[in-house]
């Protein structure tokens, strides 16, 4: 009886020793956590240069109420949702950090690629924002931000709280200096012309536009046959790419580049409509009466430079205007090219996928291979801005050689506006034999861009690959109601380029 006893007596002192392990175990794991979860250690190994500066002079720490949000608040998911996902999300952005401090040099990194919404979406938790605010209408907010605000609400599955405020913990000030210099173009120490070009022949020529010290050059594009579409057995091939017909374009000038910003804000300050609101403005009106866009309400090169670089951001419906504005100028009969015109130029005279010389999966990061060597750049980043060179953002027209028309990015940089209404099924609504001068649908709701952009890789550089606006989709974070007619509040991938009719008002073809 006695040994019985002292067998029952041992387990509760073997409970309590192990009790005090997983007490210590726990302590010690929970102070690890907060240790490796403040400000002082992240920024200890953080190989951003800028973070803890950038940081101090956000609105998460500078502000009135004296109030600081810290790192952890905000690139970790709160601990309330489960500790389970806090601990893996920790671990997860922890590793890559540690890694980042001993093998990368931060004078390679491209920080402001890192800045951008869709890059920073994967290490700002949207469930921190709203944990901290709950009150998506406080009393102080302007009716701006309460139709922000409402328009969140409404589509939360196409925006993130970062869409709108992404320098909020980090501070950008280029993002606020936009609305201090967006459209003052000097003109004052340039000489300003007073004369657009004449053109009496079917060559290339230098147009100016008049009062501005801005000019651009126009290629001249002879008329042809050629094969539009692509054929079955081209890689990355779409359906709407296709039936392959014979089409025939008469001679056009087109312009070298995409309208640059030098352009686009000439326009602007000529014919903004500041202070008006945009659902008085008559979207019809007559040609000598243009009224321009209003002032958009981001910074619409995304701070990344004005000047040569393709003005972005603009919807279809400014870029028309743009067109009737310059051709009001000039005296000329500026427009947006066709598809057909546009695929003509782009092809500069090639029946391939490119104008240059590769296949499309030689281009992408397809297969075993690509994947762990990456993919064969040397000659597509002679001609192309995309997503393996860019990086991340347009660059200016000398970043890249001219297809054989002296045409340059046709491929990449910006995707491109065309006149045409999109119709996945128009190359076989065109009547048999030769198609002459084809516009596409009269009618419709989206139009066609063409051309890949910054952000694609090679599959959607192919010259027959065929896209078009989602202008919904592209304003959803725009607070006006109605949505703008001038500006894409979402889309940060497209421009446009001009074409000049080669007619009466630009000479006679010889």
């Amino acid at each position: 009886m006695i040994r019985k006893l002292k067998i029952l007596k041992k387990p509760p002192v073997i409970f309590i020793l192990a009790a005090l392990i997983v007490s210590l175990v726990f302590y010690s794991f929970n102070k690890v956590v907060t240790y490796t979860s403040s400000d002082q250690y992240c920024m200890s190994c953080h190989v951003h240069p800028h973070a803890e500066i950038n940081w101090k002079l956000s609105a998460h720490s500078n502000n009135r109420t004296g109030v600081k949000v810290h790192c952890a608040e905000c690139h970790l998911p709160p601990k309330e949702n489960g500790i389970a996902g806090y601990s893996w999300a920790k671990a997860k952005h922890g590793f890559k950090d540690v890694y980042g401090y001993l093998t990368k040099d931060p004078e390679e990194i491209d920080w402001e690629a890192k800045r951008t919404p869709d890059k920073a979406v994967h290490f700002v938790y949207e469930t921190s924002c709203i944990k901290c605010h709950s009150n998506l209408y406080p009393a102080t907010l302007s009716n701006e931000g309460s139709e922000a605000h409402l328009n969140y609400e409404m589509n939360p599955r196409n925006r993130t709280c970062i869409t709108c405020h992404i320098d909020v913990g980090h501070y950008d000030p280029s993002a606020h200096q936009h609305n201090l210099d967006f459209g003052l173009v000097d003109f004052s120490e340039k000489e300003k012309f007073t004369e657009t070009e004449t053109v009496t022949k079917f060559a290339n020529f230098t147009d100016k536009i008049p009062g501005t010290s801005v000019s651009f050059n126009m290629k001249a594009i002879p008329g042809s046959k050629f094969i539009l579409g692509s054929n079955q057995k081209e890689p990355y091939r779409l359906p709407d790419e296709g039936p392959q017909r014979e089409v025939e374009v008469n001679g056009f000038f087109m312009a070298e580049i995409e309208v640059s910003w030098d352009e686009y804000l000439a326009f602007f300050n000529a014919t903004s409509s500041q202070g008006r609101k945009e659902a008085n403005i008559e979207i019809n009106e007559e040609v000598d009466g243009i009224t321009g866009a209003t002032p958009p309400w981001g910074a619409p090169d995304q701070g990344w430079g004005k000047s040569l670089r393709p003005a972005i951001t603009m919807t279809h419906h400014a870029a028309m205007t743009y067109c009737r504005w310059l051709s009001q100028v000039t005296g000329k009969t500026y427009r947006l090219p066709t598809e057909a015109e546009w695929e003509y130029a782009a092809r500069g005279g090639s029946k391939n996928e490119y104008f240059f010389e590769g296949n499309p999966k030689n281009f992408e990061r397809d297969g075993l291979i690509n994947k762990i060597f990456g993919p064969d750049t040397a000659i597509i980043n002679s001609y192309v801005v995309y997503t393996e060179n860019s990086p991340d953002r347009t660059q200016e027209p000398s970043f890249v050689q001219a297809n054989p028309f002296g045409l340059k990015n046709m491929l990449g940089n910006v995707a491109e506006f065309c006149l045409d209404y999109y119709d996945p099924i128009v190359y076989g609504k065109y009547p048999a034999g030769v198609v002459k001068n084809p516009r596409g649908p009269r009618t419709g709701t989206e139009h066609v861009i063409r051309g890949g952009s910054f952000m694609n890789s090679a599959r959607n550089l192919r010259v027959a690959d065929r896209d078009y606006t989602t202008t919904k989709e592209w304003l959803v974070t725009d607070p006006q109601i109605p949505k703008s007619i001038w500006w894409y509040s979402d889309c940060k991938h497209v421009g446009f380029r001009v074409v000049c009719e080669y007619d009466v008002n630009t000479g006679n073809q010889e």
